[in-house]
């Protein structure tokens, strides 16, 4: 579930900001100081989007209930299952 002690993020805004960071860090014409400050908030960043992006995983599941477990990764994802191969066939 959720953490109610977490703040909620904007998950749009939070990821422009990092694409901004990024950007900033690889032109590297910042001074090195400010350079580790825009990564530590890149890293403060990335790790409230991914779990912003967890929460609203186990929102979906929930809602969804048990029709989400009976899903191939690979069919969520929009790409063909791999077929297995027969271990009982002989060749």
């Amino acid at each position: 579930m959720t953490d109610s002690r977490r703040p909620r993020i904007d998950l749009e805004k939070s990821l422009a900001e990092l694409e901004d960071i990024v950007e900033q860090l690889e032109a590297a014409d910042l001074p090195l100081e400010k350079s580790l400050k825009q990564f530590e908030r890149g890293v403060r960043l990335s790790r409230d989007c991914q779990a912003a992006l967890q929460d609203a995983e186990q929102r979906v599941q929930l809602l969804m209930g048990n029709e989400l477990r009976d899903l191939d990764p690979e069919t969520l994802a929009g790409r063909e299952p791999e077929a297995e191969p027969d271990e009982d066939q002989d060749d």
